[in-house]
């Protein structure tokens, strides 16, 4: 049984970071606030619920729920084996926005995965956005709970060093070409730079 809400969200925080020299990157500041917490504003505006970042505790003042993937660092996969371990399967939400924490863009990503889930045929299991090249980024996603919760269920050792293509092989999934700001994620110092730059050029929102 699967609760009437239609959205949830995990977010993934708890990498290594290695080409940033360990730092944090989701506590990265862009454009005033930082990358987890636009991570966390994009799927509290598109009323997902429940959120939880799969970290250690990076930021107590945010509106989530915190688990980590058991052992730590054992990847994406695994992280999203915690987080729906986590919640009580009997309140599903329909879907699952499934995203990276190293996002400028994701407040636009978030706005597009939701719009585009409606237009999804019924035997649809997912939908994300792909980069430039056509290669799609299957962290900045929605799928189906119950899609998603099955195939966790069969991946060896709780998705221990599983990749997120790993968990997502047997998924029906559209993937949907995306603007470059969509999809640009920051895994260097320059990315850094980078996106600290675009967003020092781009407008306000009106609230």
């Amino acid at each position: 049984m699967t609760s009437t809400h239609a959205l949830g969200a995990i977010l993934l925080a708890g990498g290594r970071a290695s080409r940033v020299d360990g730092a944090a990157k989701p506590l990265f500041d862009v454009g005033g606030r930082t990358l987890l917490a636009a991570a966390v504003s994009a799927a509290t505006d598109a009323a997902a619920r429940p959120i939880t970042v799969v970290a250690p505790v990076l930021d107590e003042a945010l509106p989530v729920t915190w688990v980590r993937e058991d052992p730590p660092f054992a990847g994406p996969a695994a992280a999203v084996v915690a987080a729906l371990a986590s919640w009580p399967e009997a309140d599903d939400p329909t879907w699952t926005l499934l995203l990276a924490c190293d996002l400028p863009g994701v407040g636009a990503a978030v706005r597009r995965l939701v719009d585009d889930i409606l237009l999804l045929p019924t035997d649809t299991d997912g939908i994300c956005l792909a980069d430039p090249t056509s290669r799609p980024q299957w962290l900045i996603g929605a799928y189906r709970t119950a899609a998603l919760r099955a195939a966790a269920s069969v991946l060896p050792d709780a998705g221990r060093d599983a990749s997120v293509r790993a968990l997502l092989a047997d998924l029906a999934i559209a993937v949907v070409a995306a603007p470059d700001d969509l999809t640009r994620d920051v895994d260097t110092w320059e990315d850094l730079e980078e996106a600290r730059r675009r967003a020092e050029h781009v407008p306000e929102e009106p609230s």
